[in-house]
């Protein structure tokens, strides 16, 4: 059902996303990742606004995507019905259940795709960006072995500009650990280089901006 309402949304939800936000979309390396998601993947991506996963459904048109969500997303009764309908992973961030982490894995190991903004949050007025990443992303890529594919988006939507959206290579988690630090020690210093490596997107992405404008 959730292959179903995916595809139902991408058809009827084409045109009127299109008109909103207008996405442009680049690439580190079209030949080695494109907009297809080959087998299981685990997608990272800075966070804007909240329409960031929407942005993201028709971007990877091809692959349904299973979005690691927070829990004030499910206050309101409809929108937790369409977002269960499309598949996303509830994550309550005031307590210490990780039900979603092997749920999360359950997906992976299915050969699905599923995507986490390792921010955790938005980011308030005046914060630097991106905020420092949680752990997840970097725990479910060493513990199944599957790529993290690096997004970003600059989050204009509804404005007169486009929203731009710059999908980097994978990357092979496993190159970017230590085994011979403590486990918490070195998901950290994992998360920490995910981190830098989305910040260097981001200034790329807005490079493409600035040409644009020029």
């Amino acid at each position: 059902m959730i292959t179903f309402w995916n595809i139902f949304v991408k058809i009827t939800g084409w045109l009127p996303q299109f008109l909103c936000f207008r996405t442009k979309i680049y690439y580190e390396n079209r030949k080695v990742q494109g907009r297809h998601i080959r087998g299981p993947a685990i997608i990272i991506s800075n966070h804007t606004l909240v329409f960031d996963y929407a942005v993201y459904i028709f971007v990877f048109f091809t692959r349904t995507l299973r979005f690691q969500m927070a829990e004030v997303l499910f206050e309101k009764k409809a929108l937790a019905r369409l977002l269960k309908m499309l598949g996303g992973i509830f994550v309550n961030r005031n307590d210490f259940d990780f039900g979603f982490m092997a749920k999360s894995r359950d997906i992976l190991d299915s050969g699905g795709v599923v995507g986490v903004f390792p921010e955790g949050r938005l980011p308030r007025p005046g914060e630097p960006r991106p905020l420092e990443f949680k752990t997840s992303a970097a725990y479910l890529a060493l513990s199944s072995g599957v790529p993290v594919i690096p997004v970003v988006t600059n989050g204009s939507y509804f404005r007169p500009g486009r929203a731009r959206v710059l999908i980097g290579e994978p990357i092979d988690v496993s190159a970017l650990s230590d085994r011979t630090l403590p486990e918490k020690e070195d998901l950290l210093q994992v998360s920490e280089k995910l981190r830098r490596h989305i910040t260097e997107l981001e200034s790329i992405l807005h490079g493409y901006g600035e040409k644009t404008k020029g």
